[in-house]
């Protein structure tokens, strides 16, 4: 009897091991490196039902080929997000059916902040809450900061991007790509100091040196800081009021001959007993509604922003982003009409507007440490030029200064003005080769001296250096528009909205 007893033991425990066919089963899972915590629930998993998840850590921003069905190497994936490759593959039609995806659990990309450099930027606040806009006026100014993942390699990154910009667009919408014609996010960028191509190795990396003021990252990276013991003091979770993205981990089916065993995984993974666990031990959120929220996760997070619906979207995005270890700040060329029909409330208008993108409070446009302008004044000749890089309050100083000069003249000369923009465009790109070089022209009149427009795009001028052009006053629309397309650029029409306005959509244009 005991020896039976002992067989129909070992039958119960080889079937509760088992799929249908009577084999335990592995699977090969593309994962996201930041899964590497869900060892202890891998092998509940495993006991549970049977079936073993053989995890390859891949950054998942270079996994899209690895996902078409037919075309992957493995059988699942289990990946932060897979919105970007959803993306790509609605524009290739040789891709066939898309795979079965299901969501696990979320994770929204917030801020964990250093709690004095959270109550510094808090201050004045009468909500005392903060938005994206707020953390790029700071790191605009020098005051702010942060790590953040490469968006060209991490998810994280790129959906931090996603969200930041889409804050910067202002629509309340998904981004479109009109959205991101204009770089509004330079002054942010400068804050980005400390980098790594994945969450994980961001996390160390900010544990190891806390040399900045935060950390961008996901919300379960950054409890998970705050309770490994590796900080001087725990972070200050900051959720933007304008909105974050989430990251909500789909396992993905690459193998449908594998449907029975993914089934069985999903179903396991979303039960309320394995998200209560998943939740406790990863600090992931559940994304079945039965399950009580853990007291360290804030009940809400605030509004959810859009992800874009085209791919040409994201691409742009990581084009004007670029590598943020290897980043260097273009140039503008501001050319500006100081001719008499300026004198007045136009002229208070234009000082107004460089005052406007010189302070505090200009979020996402206003001129950051590090930039470089050169400053061209204009009539019938060239009044004054002059250079500038904006490294502290004196050079801004300098900058308005410049702008308030009364040095005017009778005749107005935009083309050969524009003309020597070009040549010192040309000066700057033969001096650094390969540096973004852009120029802003604003005029109130008819060009009535000097080349006119026909002599002016006859002329060579230097490659690749677009133009965007402001017409305020009575200027030849036509012309200034003519010129902008010509050159790459476009035209904003500052009597129908204001010049600070017009100045914000085309300053640093690329």
């Amino acid at each position: 009897m005991k020896r039976l007893l002992t067989v129909l033991c070992c039958l119960l425990l080889v079937s509760a091991a088992c799929t249908s066919g009577g084999q335990q089963v592995k699977l090969r899972v593309l994962a996201s490196p930041e899964l590497a915590d869900l060892g202890p629930i891998l092998a509940d998993l495993r006991a549970e039902t049977g079936i073993e998840l053989e995890m390859d850590f891949q950054g998942a921003l270079n996994t899209s080929a690895a996902l078409i069905p037919g075309r992957a190497e493995h059988d699942l994936a289990w990946i932060s997000t897979d919105r970007f490759f959803q993306l790509d593959f609605r524009q290739t039609a040789d891709k066939g059916e898309r795979p079965l995806a299901t969501k696990t659990m979320i994770s929204p990309v917030v801020v964990g902040m250093t709690p004095a450099k959270a109550a510094e930027l808090r201050r004045g606040k009468p909500d005392g809450k903060l938005s994206w806009a707020d953390l790029a006026d700071a790191a605009a100014g020098g005051s702010f900061r942060f790590a953040m993942a490469n968006p060209a390699t991490a998810s994280s990154g790129l959906i931090s991007l996603v969200g930041v910009a889409t804050a910067a667009a202002g629509t309340g919408a998904a981004l479109r790509l009109e959205d991101v014609k204009c770089d509004k996010l330079q002054g942010f960028r400068t804050g980005h100091t400390v980098t790594a191509d994945t969450s994980a190795a961001l996390a160390d990396r900010f544990a190891e040196r806390q040399e900045v003021d935060a950390i961008i990252g996901y919300e379960s990276t950054l409890l998970t800081l705050n309770g490994g013991g590796r900080l001087k003091a725990p972070l200050e979770l900051v959720y933007p009021r304008d909105g974050i993205v989430q990251a909500e981990y789909p396992i993905l089916l690459l193998d449908p001959a594998k449907r029975e065993a993914y089934d069985k995984v999903v179903s396991w993974v979303r039960s309320p007993a394995t998200q209560k666990k998943l939740m406790e031990k990863t600090l992931r959120r559940p994304v079945v509604g039965d399950v009580g929220l853990d007291p360290r996760l804030p009940a809400s997070t605030g509004n959810s922003l859009y992800f874009p619906d085209d791919p040409a979207v994201v691409d742009k995005l990581l084009g004007d982003y670029a590598d943020p270890a290897g980043w260097n700040p273009g140039r503008v060329i501001f050319v500006l009409d100081f001719s008499g029909s300026m004198k007045g409330s136009r002229i208070a208008a234009l000082r107004a507007t460089f005052a406007g993108l010189s302070e505090s409070g200009g979020g996402f446009d206003r001129f950051y440490r590090g930039e470089r302008l050169t400053v061209l004044r204009f009539g019938g000749k060239i009044l004054g030029d002059r250079e500038f890089t904006i490294n502290g309050p004196r050079d801004l100083d300098a900058l308005r200064a410049f702008i308030a000069t009364d040095d005017f003249d009778g005749s107005t000369a935009v083309w050969s003005a524009l003309g020597e923009a070009y040549a010192k465009a040309g000066a700057h790109r033969r001096a650094e080769p390969g540096q973004h070089v852009s120029i802003v022209l604003m005029t109130d009149g008819e060009s009535n001296a000097g080349q006119d427009i026909e002599e002016f795009l006859r002329a060579p001028r230097e490659s690749g250096v677009h133009t965007y052009t402001i017409r305020f006053g009575e200027a030849n629309r036509a012309e200034l528009d003519r010129a902008a397309v010509a050159t790459g650029g476009h035209l904003v029409d500052a009597n129908s909205t204001s010049l600070l306005d017009a100045f914000k959509e085309i300053r640093g244009c690329r």
